[in-house]
């Protein structure tokens, strides 16, 4: 399976523990890989001021799957400095799964405590640093990846591999087939909903799954 997300979307955070509760379920059947997705790249990573929606979503997604927001984040996006940078985040991600023994969604849920609790913009090489410590890794090995070069072809080749797919919105969750790639649920669903997807797409012949053009946004499915 492969799960497409950005760092910086909060439907993403909503999305986690339901994964995190599926996953740990499916463990015996399933391998999950998490590609990152580029959200805010290019003319979209600004600073947080720009856009003024994420205030509302934040209510939204807290009403629909029940996460909480941290005091650190509310001060992020009261100050509006922090460049929403999903490339620098993706590269951040790919410094962390370089590392041996580290969980995909261990390293995930790094990146989104570290935003959405304590509010610290992923551009910033000390957050890696202490997300490393916390760990259990070498804190120099993972800033110094994070400050190679490699970290961003990573994140860039993550980037198409979501367009070749036609993935553009977030969360996005897949299971890989004979038939390409199935989606399955979206930012609200449960792990017990995840789970019965799971069940019927394995008992039966999958169809591919349509794709269509959409913005580009993280949001429920």
């Amino acid at each position: 399976m492969t799960y497409a997300f950005d760092a910086y979307c909060a439907w993403c955070y909503g999305f986690g523990p339901a994964l995190r509760a599926f996953a740990e379920e499916n463990a015996h059947r399933i391998r999950l890989g998490v590609v990152s997705a580029g959200l805010y790249t290019g003319p979209r990573a600004l600073p947080v001021s720009a856009y003024p929606a994420l205030s509302a979503e934040r209510g939204t997604v807290t009403r629909l799957t029940g996460v909480t927001f941290g005091t650190g984040y509310d001060r992020a996006l009261a100050q509006g400095t922090t460049v929403l940078d999903s490339t620098a985040a993706a590269a951040g991600l790919a410094a962390l799964r370089a590392q041996p023994g580290v969980g995909a969604l261990d390293a995930v849920e790094a990146l989104q405590r570290a935003w959405f609790v304590d509010g610290r913009g992923l551009s910033d090489p000390e957050v890696y640093r202490d997300i490393a410590d916390d760990l259990g890794l070498d804190a120099d090995a993972v800033t110094t990846a994070f400050g190679a070069p490699a970290g961003r072809v990573k994140a860039r080749a993550d980037f198409r591999a979501l367009r070749r797919l036609r993935v553009l919105s977030y969360p996005t969750l897949l299971l890989d087939t004979t038939h390409g790639a199935d989606q399955m649920g979206g930012a609200a669903s449960t792990a017990a909903s995840l789970t019965a997807a799971l069940d019927q797409r394995l008992t039966a012949t999958v169809p591919q799954a349509p794709f269509h053009d959409l913005p580009l946004r993280g949001e429920p499915s």
